[in-house]
C-alpha cells in the first residue's frame, strides 16, 4: 500500500522555523522525484520545493527561495522541508508528492500555521 506521511506541522510565530517530514512506504522512493506543494484556504495548490531522485538538483518557488531548503534521504526513504523566517503568508497545509513516469501520490497533508 501506497503511502506518504507527512508530519511537523504547528503552529510557529513569525520569524520563526518548523521542519517537515514525508516518509514513503509502498514504492521505490529512489526512482521517485519528490515535491512539497502547500494550499491556504481559498487559494491553488501552490509549488513549493522539488529535488530530484539523487539529492543532486533542487528548486523553489519563488515566494520561499532563500527560506526553505528540500532535502532527502533514499535510506529513510523520506523526504525534509525546511522552513525558516517563517511569515503569516507561509500559513497553509503542506502536501508531499511522488512522481515517477505516470505514477503520482500525495500525503494527506500537515498543517503550519504562522501566527503572533
Amino acid at each position: 500500500q501506497v503511502q506518504l506521511v507527512e508530519s511537523g506541522g504547528g503552529l510557529v510565530q513569525p520569524g520563526g522555523s518548523l521542519r517537515l517530514s514525508c516518509v514513503a512506504s509502498g514504492f521505490t522512493f529512489h526512482y521517485y522525484v519528490m515535491k512539497w506543494y502547500r494550499q491556504a484556504p481559498g487559494k491553488e495548490r501552490e509549488y513549493v520545493a522539488g529535488v530530484t531522485i539523487d539529492g543532486g538538483r533542487k528548486n523553489y518557488g519563488e515566494s520561499v527561495k532563500g527560506r526553505f531548503t528540500i532535502s532527502r534521504d533514499n535510506v529513510r526513504k523520506t523526504v525534509y522541508l525546511q522552513m525558516r523566517s517563517l511569515k503569516v503568508e507561509d500559513t497553509a497545509v503542506y502536501y508531499c508528492h511522488a512522481r515517477y513516469l505516470f505514477h503520482n501520490y500525495w500525503g494527506q497533508g500537515t498543517q503550519v500555521t504562522v501566527s503572533s
